[in-house]
């Protein structure tokens, strides 16, 4: 047997069957191209589908109504104050003085030796509020706060780490002034209402006294006694706007002028400075640009893909392909096509200066954009963004879905959105003692607390103010967001919840104060506002009506006014909602999926004729190969024969002549 084809023969086997199994193989070639070019077609479709959704991004900028009642606040000096504005902000200008700044009450101890010298241990009770004409008026804001010092604690470091460990509204620290060691307790707000109150239950059982925990009691008022020393008083800042004399708690004011806030940095007196405030023009024209320039480069991947070039004659890889140009037309109508506007004198892009170019690309016009955004006729919000606008004043658009139809939406208002509350039905006590009448156990809004109010004599005013300090102190309601507002009428008190609708409750249900502060109180829990958007009844949450059916998404707030009819929101989606929705069908339908499913079919396809062309190669070489090996060893026989029989021949008697 030979051992290697060839050798018998002669023949170049190996090199024959290669040439012969790469005629056999040219079918193979054709897969391997079919598949390359579907998987450039694959490739294509997944950089157009990334592109999309790359302009379906650049889209949420234009989408944002904020954008567009955006105002943009400056100020001359701007050494004086930070400034910003909300689009609640009217435009114009103000001239603006300020005199003084907001300063925290800060109030120091006397001399200590060292900072380990022992002070007293006892419980400190902190109260805010206002000192004026000799008497302390509680800050009803502000919860007092009591602070335990424990034996352990009771040195002058001990009692600092304490008190900021509690955080209780106040810091306090350790300043060294050279004879020895004082303990400065500070107030963390600013503002006049914001002065302390110190009181001790001193374990040395005198409250008053200079020695003991007691070393540290900060009272004022008249008969008060004042064993700390004020270093610097609380003060509200103070300035005149447009000649109007205004004092806040804080340096931070957000409520002098609607929808602008001053962070004020230092005075100047006696002269005055200018706040602007206009319309942030800046923000929309970047949001535009950048919308035209994310057009662009998706429409730059389309052509790219499906470009033909005449000169060179080459296709690209998604030239003449349907779903490319059902993608392309579908985008070019959307941007073309007029809305339905919600009444901002707008339906077209070109009208803000954006239009189409020979070549398929957008081009925006600066100053057409800038000339109708000074337009006061005009609304550019409702050419981009999905608005609604409400002709009554205390009705707002909150939001509507990406489905909800445009049109006009009539609203009429049944009920009122309403607060819980407890009124009382008797004129309160105004002497609290402890142990007596001085707790209240409650439940607002579904979360329950008890509350102990401090001992003393009060006026109607003044009790209404500690308790509304004590339960929106309490840790259970404030960690939920939940506030109260205390008010009273011929010493009845009332408790008000500051939530609206259903799930707004006030609820006494007990402790030792309850009959003296309210007798038996009534308790009335909040509704929901009620009504019909475009005559369909409407769910209502608190202050807010959803609309359903025809109206289904719309959301609107009801901030006041009457039961009736309340006029019509007009509502319409702008090109960045329209583009967008157009934009989503493309990426989460079919249209381009199914491309890519049936391009990956295609390659599946390929590899299952591959590998049934490989298997039939094979068994084809296989054959080819034991051919040539039977002619190979077949070639060897008869050479061995031809040898025998020459070296026979040349043995016979005269074959030598």
């Amino acid at each position: 047997m030979l051992s290697s084809p060839g050798i018998g023969s002669g023949l170049d086997i190996n090199g024959i069957v290669k040439q012969l199994m790469a005629v056999e193989q040219r079918p193979l070639a054709s897969l391997d191209s079919k598949e390359a070019k579907q998987q450039t077609q694959l490739t294509a479709f997944g950089s157009l589908k990334g592109a999309l959704s790359s302009f379906q991004s650049s889209l949420a900028a234009l989408a944002n109504p904020a954008k567009y009642t955006a105002i943009a606040a400056s100020i001359a000096d701007n050494t004086l104050a930070n400034v910003s504005a909300t689009s609640a902000a009217g435009t114009g200008s103000h001239s603006i003085e300020i005199q003084t700044l907001a300063q925290s009450h800060k109030l120091k101890s006397s001399n200590f030796a060292t900072t380990g010298t022992t002070v007293g241990s006892g419980t400190l009770t902190l109260q805010f509020g206002t000192y004026s004409g000799g008497t302390f008026t509680l800050n009803p804001d502000k919860a007092a706060q009591s602070i335990t010092i424990s034996p352990s604690n009771a040195s002058l470091a001990g009692i600092r780490d304490t008190i900021n460990l509690a955080n209780a509204g106040v810091s306090a620290s350790i300043v060294n002034d050279g004879t020895g060691n004082r303990l400065v307790i500070a107030s963390k707000d600013t503002g006049l209402s914001n002065a302390l109150k110190i009181t001790t239950t001193d374990d040395d059982a005198n409250n008053t006294d200079n020695a003991g925990l007691s070393q540290l009691v900060y009272d004022a008022s008249t008969g008060g006694t004042t064993n700390l020393t004020q270093t610097v008083a609380a003060s509200n800042a103070t300035l005149v706007i447009d000649g109007i004399s205004i004092s806040k708690a804080s340096n931070k004011i957000t409520d002098a002028i609607e929808g602008v806030t001053l962070d004020l940095l230092k005075t100047n007196p006696g002269s005055t400075t200018t706040l602007n405030l206009s319309r942030d023009t800046a923000s929309i024209q970047g949001a535009v640009t950048s919308f035209v320039k994310a057009y662009n480069d998706l429409n730059k991947t389309i052509v790219d893909l499906s470009k033909y070039d005449a000169a060179t004659k080459r296709a690209s890889t998604l030239t003449g392909d349907s779903t490319v140009r059902s993608i392309q037309t579908q985008l070019r109508n959307a941007i073309s096509d007029p809305l339905t506007t919600a009444g901002g004198g707008l339906s077209l892009l070109s009208e803000a200066g954006i239009s189409f170019q020979a070549d398929g690309t957008l081009k925006l016009d600066s100053a057409k954009l800038s000339k109708v955004m000074s337009d006061p006729t005009k609304d550019i919000s409702t050419l981009f963004a999905s608005i609604g606008k409400t002709s009554d004043s205390l009705v707002s658009f909150v939001s509507a879905q990406s489905d909800t139809a445009n049109g006009s939406y009539s609203l009429n208002v049944s009920q009122m959105a309403t607060q819980g509350k407890a009124v009382g039905n008797a004129a309160t006590a105004l002497t609290i003692n402890t142990g007596v009448n001085d707790t209240l156990n409650l439940t607002i809004d579904g979360v329950s607390a008890n509350v102990t109010l401090a001992a003393g004599t009060y006026t109607a005013v003044s009790l209404a103010a500690e308790i509304q300090s004590r339960i929106n102190g309490a840790s259970a309601f404030s960690s939920a967001g939940i506030k109260v507002t205390l008010s009273e009428s011929a010493g009845v008190l009332t408790i008000t919840s500051n939530q609206y609708g259903s799930a707004s409750t006030v609820s006494i249900t007990g402790g030792n104060g309850k009959s003296g502060l309210f007798g038996t109180p009534v308790e009335t829990a909040g509704v929901n506002v009620a009504g019909t958007i475009n005559g369909v009844t409407a769910t209502g949450s608190g202050q807010t009506l959803t609309g359903a059916a025809g109206s289904s998404g719309i959301v609107l707030k009801i901030n006041g006014g009457a039961t009736g009819d309340r006029g019509a929101v007009n509502f319409a989606h702008g090109f960045a909602a329209k583009l967008d929705k157009v934009v989503g069908e493309m990426l989460k339908g079919r249209l381009i999926d199914s491309r890519i499913d049936g391009i990956n079919s295609s390659i599946k396809d390929i590899g299952s004729q591959r590998g049934a062309l490989l298997q039939r190669l094979e068994n084809v070489e296989k054959r080819v190969r034991a051919q040539f090996t039977a002619l190979d060893a077949t070639i060897a026989s008869m050479t061995q024969t031809s040898n025998f029989l020459q070296q026979q021949l040349s043995r016979l008697p005269g074959t030598g002549k």
